[in-house]
């Protein structure tokens, strides 16, 4: 079934391609869908020219002139992009430099094994939050993605004379599949050549309508309650506002957030043991951004927290996110498998005739052209607390 509905994107792919003469604005303004792109100001075919120019429209809204052959790409701030661009063209040879953030999951996820060129990335010229410029202009970049959000690092950028791309992550009310949907889009209006788009969306699509057939029956009461953890250490405790990609994933599985009414003025929240224990989660998420493990949790190995209370905990119901080609709770190529995966833990029985070994390889391969081994995969939902967020 799969087969046949990737044969006839693609056939749809290549009848569009002769009518396509640019680049648009679809992806930028999220009014239209991410498949049907206007055209832009140089047409696609003619980008063998050196010193054309084509115009596309980033997720700020901006207009940016970029070269009609992009060869050298830098990434700044959006820190899942480099795995994305690396399995959206097959290969990371055009990019030459990536955040640390990045370097650190490509290094003790699957991406640099799939892709190892990607660790040949530069990643001097990032420190924290900081840019150096004069670091940037010496990897010699065609073009440099960098958050959208990040209103003076695109004018930093473009104002040393290269072209400067902002990527957005919560343009789409951190609506993931739209996120990643988008993201798809923008990078076939630069890669025209590379265009998957289409069936990314359509493959999204189909596993969210796959996941809200299985939980449209769950009443209010006898929904799940989930706990992100983002960050857990001696230090702190954070989880996911509502507004932030932990809500998303509670709603699409059909489980409720537990931290939704937790005031927040930013993504994440700082929360207590206290707060755990009034609501009592059922199921607890540990994200790739902390070096916990749901043995920490079983075993109070941290801060001297006690969990043995907790439900989740009491049915060993704690899992560490999954790290395939990025950390999993943003957007990612992986974004689709992990709906099912998260689905799948919170709803067993719901799930209980999916096979997401045998899901993963068929869509890295069908999608992407990537074909992985049960060892890959199995390490990919199994990560390490070395996998955690600026280690490695």
């Amino acid at each position: 079934m799969m087969k046949k509905r990737i044969l006839a994107a693609l056939l749809c792919l290549c009848l569009a391609a002769g009518l396509l003469t640019g680049c648009g604005n679809s992806a930028a303004s999220g009014s239209q869908p991410a498949s049907s792109a206007p055209a832009s100001s140089v047409p696609a075919s003619s980008a063998a020219g050196q010193g054309e120019t084509r115009t596309i429209t980033d997720h700020a809204g901006r207009q940016v002139e970029i070269p009609a052959q992009v060869d050298r790409v830098v990434v700044t701030d959006i820190y899942p992009l480099p795995s994305v661009l690396s399995v959206f063209l097959g290969s990371a040879e055009k990019i030459v430099g990536i955040h640390p953030m990045s370097m650190s999951a490509a290094q003790t996820g699957t991406l640099g094994e799939i892709f190892p060129e990607i660790l040949e990335a530069d990643t001097s010229f990032m420190t924290g939050t900081e840019l150096n410029v004069e670091s940037l202009l010496a990897l010699e970049p065609d073009l440099v993605f960098c958050n959208a959000s990040n209103a003076e690092e695109m004018e930093a950028i473009t104002n040393a004379g290269i072209p400067c791309v902002g990527v957005a992550t919560g343009k789409w009310n951190f609506d993931i599949l739209e996120t990643y949907a988008q993201w798809t889009a923008l990078l076939g209006e630069i890669f025209p050549e590379s265009d998957k788009s289409a069936l990314v969306r359509e493959y999204s699509e189909e596993v969210y309508q796959e996941v809200q057939d299985k939980v449209a029956d769950l009443e209010e009461g006898s929904k799940k309650k989930i706990l992100f953890l983002y960050q857990y250490d001696e230090n702190t405790m954070v989880t996911s506002s509502s507004k932030f990609f932990g809500q998303f994933w509670c709603e699409a599985v059909g489980g409720v957030n537990v931290a939704s009414e937790v005031p927040a003025e930013t993504s994440n929240a700082v929360i207590t043991m206290e707060q755990v224990y009034q609501w009592n989660p059922d199921v607890i998420f540990i994200t790739n951004f902390t070096e916990c493990q749901p043995e920490d949790l079983y075993t109070n190995a941290i801060n001297g927290d006690d969990w043995s209370s907790v439900a989740a905990v009491q049915n060993q119901q704690v899992y560490k996110m999954p790290l395939g080609t990025y950390r999993t709770y943003t957007p990612s190529s992986d974004t689709p498998l992990t709906l099912l995966w998260l689905a799948q833990k919170v709803y067993p029985e719901k799930f209980a005739d999916l096979d997401m070994n045998a899901r993963v390889k068929e869509y890295y391969s069908e999608i992407y052209g990537v074909e992985l081994t049960d060892e890959q995969v199995e390490a990919m939902y199994n990560p390490p607390a070395e996998a955690a967020a600026g280690r490695g």
